[in-house]
């Protein structure tokens, strides 16, 4: 059972707290008609990622960051697309962690695929790669995300922590 501890409360700081702030980003899930998903390969990392990237501290929404994140790097205009996933990752020493958000963003047409036009500065190539390849390729907790959200049926949204099924947390 689930009580509110005030009916007077909302989102904001009270008087003389600060809110934390955690980092989020939002990535797209790019398909090519043949079962194969669009991956990256970066220039400022190591292994692959798929389209996407950290969400703007002006008030841009998860949904604004990945179709500018993917505008950005791949030079395509995502009109359409459908919440999959929301992944929480903790932070680490060397990764600050955050909220990942991941957005199916539909099936390009032949003509499509041939618009892509990677950003020179991050990405150094692309290629579609099977969910299987895809997993491979892609590093751990984008990986685990990407193979979890293309295995959820479709018009439901799945909730992980570092890549991962949560216990007791449905779809």
């Amino acid at each position: 059972m689930v009580t509110p501890s005030s009916t007077d409360a909302d989102d904001g700081a009270g008087d003389g707290y600060v809110l934390p702030r955690i980092p989020a980003s939002a990535g797209g899930l790019i398909r090519d008609g043949e079962g194969r998903i669009l991956i990256l390969e970066p220039t400022y990392k190591s292994g692959w990622t798929i389209p996407g990237g950290q969400i703007e501290a002006d008030g841009e929404t998860p949904w604004e960051g990945c179709r500018r994140e993917v505008g950005e790097e791949t030079g395509l205009i995502v009109a359409t697309g459908r919440l999959v996933c929301v992944d929480f990752l903790r932070p680490k020493a060397q990764r600050a962690g955050g909220l990942r958000f991941l957005f199916d963003c539909g099936t390009l047409g032949v003509a499509d695929r041939e618009r892509i036009v990677l950003q020179a500065s991050e990405i150094s190539d692309y290629r579609w790669a099977t969910p299987a390849e895809a997993e491979d390729r892609l590093s751990g907790p984008v990986g685990r995300r990407v193979a979890r959200a293309l295995a959820t049926p479709v018009g439901t949204t799945v909730y992980l922590e570092d890549g991962r099924p949560v216990a007791g947390v449905t779809g």
